[in-house]
């Protein structure tokens, strides 16, 4: 928040706790199941998982979770939101390097042309530190939120990447009641540790001069939380619609959209800089996202195919 609220841990738990908005979800009918592919008789085979192996994949996904929180909070601090959004476009990045050992993910032509230019986008933005730096950040500070919108984008690409491990060798299918648990527990495990995170630093002694301090007032402290929690999971639970109604591809293609237009939507309300280096940034971002989506087009095409095709059976 731009306009007084200074805490981390606030700016976290209001990242992870709006979950309990999916709950409609559970009995919303939906046209379609993802389920495992080699056939609908393996599918329906597939017995539920073990309950501790559950709570794990619960806790770990939730941890991750918390951290990337964090970390993106501390970023928000130091950072103008037009430089933070650009830099988490890198994520894909991070997303496709921990999947090719998680998800023997392959490295074709398309996604290492992908690494490379959002690698260089957001080595753009770190050498553009001297015009880039708000009024009031130093440049340690400055410094200390570039590393952790880095360390929060390595993270949250660690954390899609397990979310797919998880999806494909824990729970074994893709309903929409599979996926909206995953999205509750991890959210309610991630909402747990930031609390306790909140108590133990101490920050919940100063909250109340937060509210009192900030520039629109206490309800609209109040307020901007409430509705920061609450779009936080209307963006997740649009996501969950995209995948369900449509493909993941189509929900690429919107997060490519996405890297122009927050950048953009930032100088307009957050009065952020646009300067030749962060324009060229945005451009190698939108270049390597794109042929991130690309690959995901020729990858679901292929699968389609095989799909189609139908199993082939050796002699």
């Amino acid at each position: 928040m731009r306009e007084g609220g200074r805490s981390k841990w606030v700016g976290t738990l209001v990242q992870v706790v709006g979950f309990p908005i999916l709950l409609p979800y559970y009995f919303i009918p939906h046209r379609k199941a993802m389920t495992p592919k080699p056939n609908s008789t393996t599918a329906a085979a597939v017995e539920a998982p073990p309950i501790r192996l559950l709570v794990c994949a619960y806790v770990y996904l939730g941890l991750l979770m918390a951290g990337n929180g964090y970390l993106y909070s501390v970023g928000f601090e130091y950072l103008p939101v037009s430089t933070v959004a650009l830099i988490s476009a890198s994520q894909l990045a991070f997303n496709a390097f921990f999947s090719y050992f998680l998800n023997a993910q392959k490295f074709t032509p398309l996604i290492v042309n992908s690494l490379f230019l959002l690698t260089i986008s957001s080595v753009l933005l770190v050498t553009n530190s001297s015009s880039e730096r708000p009024a009031g950040v130093s440049a340690r500070n400055y410094v200390i939120g570039i590393v952790c919108t880095l360390l929060a984008t390595a993270v949250n690409g660690l954390f899609l990447a397990s979310q797919q491990m998880v999806i494909r060798k824990v729970l074994k299918r893709q309903t929409v009641r599979v996926i909206i648990d995953l999205v509750m527990y991890q959210s309610l495990v991630a909402s747990i540790v930031t609390f306790i995170g909140f108590l133990a630093s101490g920050e919940w002694k100063g909250l109340k001069r937060e509210m009192e301090g900030y520039a629109l007032g206490k309800a609209s402290y109040i307020n901007t939380l409430v509705w920061t929690a609450v779009g936080w999971q209307v963006s997740i639970s649009c996501i969950i619609a995209i995948v369900f109604e449509s493909s993941a591809l189509f929900a690429n293609v919107v997060g490519a959209l996405g890297v122009p237009v927050a950048p953009i939507a930032a100088m307009i309300v957050f009065h952020d800089k646009m300067n030749g280096i962060k324009g060229i940034s945005m451009a190698l971002a939108l270049w390597g996202f794109l042929s991130y989506v690309y690959q995901q087009y020729l990858d679901e095409r292929q699968s389609n195919a095989e799909t189609k095709k139908g199993p082939t059976f050796g002699v």
